[in-house]
């Protein structure tokens, strides 16, 4: 469908909001990709009402997380319509740029990769075109209504046409593909959001020293004949690898239970189940990939909280108790409610293979506790 400029003239003057032309300054440097996905990416033109952009949910100040202050608690995201939320806990951004495309792993049987929790967008390209569209995060109408907006804006239409060629203004589905693309280019050159600048990092290059707590913690964490951790949440086959993510980028189901919070915000039935990886559409229906989820980043995790897809869980501790309790007898109560834990919000395809390991005590727990705060980025240490 072309955009004809008379076209868009008449769509301008019926948008849902009246839209102000955002001014900016011209970097020293110049106008790059980057940049302009940069300046997309905290732009509030591209949410219905003009109330959110990205940064919404994913805050730079606060480790690219959702910290905002609404009836969901931050367990999930409330949309652009404070009606509505999110139905699986905002992730942080930060080294998403190292989870490769989604794509079946033959040799392993396993799903890898992709965006979001259930992998459905294949890279980044993918994700940052879908938030805009979904009605429950920014909630704009369709691709036509965001590119319309774009087109309003004289910076936008000198640097897309700069950048994507002047023909990007011929389609709406070429606007928004220069869109999504210059949001991937934000996420994946901007070092912020992959700046390994953590005390693990330093201790790597023999600039800091683990106290003995973290260390203890660091030997556990990597040794597979003493815990699990290693099995999901390593990248690289060196475990001093200078860019290690702490993912396999794989999915499983861990047994988590479901969170009462986000079924009473989103108004679910009390039995509602997310299938997670089931859901993407890529997976072609197999029933064996109910109740799995991608293994998150454990980088900035003691500060992106709360934890799992649904946000079940406030304290980093919480997990490690959780994870424990699938060996360790003594593990029965979830001192966040002080009752017993919750059964799983789906039982069939729990990965007991992976979260079989040896129980562990309580100073095993610290000590893997205080590994894990060893890799939040300066930035965000309190």
């Amino acid at each position: 469908m072309k955009l004809l400029t008379i076209g868009l003239c008449g769509l301008l003057a019926h948008s849902a909001i009246a839209l102000e032309k955002p001014s900016r300054v011209m970097p020293a440097e110049g106008m790059s990709k980057k940049l302009i996905g940069q300046i997309l990416f905290f732009d509030n033109m591209l949410s219905h009402n003009g109330s959110q952009n990205c940064s919404s949910c994913h805050n730079p100040d606060k480790a690219f997380i959702d910290t905002s202050i609404t009836p969901a608690d931050g367990v999930v995201s409330q949309g652009d319509d404070p009606t509505k939320f999110g139905k699986r806990n905002s992730p942080t951004m930060l080294y998403a740029k190292y989870s490769p495309d989604f794509h079946f792993d033959a040799a392993n049987q396993e799903y890898v990769g992709g965006q979001f929790w259930d992998g459905r967008a294949k890279n980044l390209i993918e994700q940052a075109g879908m938030p805009p569209i979904d009605p429950n995060e920014m909630g704009m109408e369709n691709k036509l209504a965001v590119a319309t907006r774009l087109y309003s804006v004289p910076m936008y239409q000198r640097f897309l046409g700069q950048f994507y060629g002047e023909k990007v203004w011929e389609s709406y589905e070429s606007v928004y593909a220069a869109m999504e693309d210059a949001i991937a280019a934000f996420q994946q050159e901007n070092k912020l959001l992959a700046p390994f600048a953590s005390k693990y990092d330093l201790f790597l290059k023999g600039e800091a020293q683990l106290t003995a707590l973290e260390e203890k913690g660091r030997a556990l964490f990597f040794d597979k004949s003493q815990t699990n951790c290693s099995s999901c949440h390593q990248l690289q086959s060196d475990e001093n690898h200078k860019e290690e993510t702490f993912s396999n980028y794989r999915y499983y189901n861990l047994g988590v239970p479901s969170n009462p919070k986000l079924i009473e915000v989103n108004g679910f039935s009390p039995d509602f189940i997310d299938l997670g990886l089931f859901e993407n559409p890529n997976v072609k229906g197999d029933e064996k990939q109910k109740g799995k989820f991608k293994t998150p980043t454990l980088r900035n995790v003691a500060v992106t909280a709360p934890y799992m897809h649904n946000g079940i869980f406030k304290e980093l501790k919480t997990v490690l108790l959780f994870l424990d309790s699938h060996n360790n007898p003594e593990r029965q109560i979830n001192p966040e409610t002080g009752k017993t834990w919750q059964k799983p919000e789906f039982a069939a395809t729990i990965a007991h293979d992976k979260l079989k390991s040896k129980p562990l005590n309580d100073e095993e727990i610290e000590a893997l506790e205080a590994f894990l705060h060893t890799l939040t980025d300066e930035r965000y240490r309190k």
